[in-house]
């Protein structure tokens, strides 16, 4: 039976691991005074990327309003604002962003 158990760590052990992958894109929203504004940096600047996003505003009539949208950050791009707009007293939620890389 100890046999098992130690054929078993040893298995797991050599198992290999989950790889997480860096970020090649930091982006960074607020909503307040009446507008919303997302910008974003590509900071892996291997490859042009496509990226959408989706966020929870918050607007005055006490609803929410999600906003959703895409756009392409060429290699090296800095604090590109990606999205504005006005309504909205706050967020909801973080802004959500996926980015895949084109080739």
């Amino acid at each position: 039976m100890n046999w098992l158990k130690i054929a078993t760590v040893a298995a797991i052990a050599g198992w290999p691991g989950i790889a997480f992958a860096k970020d090649a894109v930091s982006c960074g929203g607020a909503a307040m005074l009446g507008g919303a504004q997302l910008n974003c940096s590509h900071v892996e600047p291997q490859a042009p990327l496509f990226c959408t996003y989706s966020w929870a505003l918050h607007i005055p009539a006490g609803d929410q309003k999600i906003v959703e949208g895409s756009f392409m950050l060429p290699p090296g791009a800095t604090n590109v604002t990606v999205y504005q707009g006005s309504g909205f007293d706050g967020a909801l939620s973080d802004p959500i962003v996926i980015c895949r890389g084109s080739k």
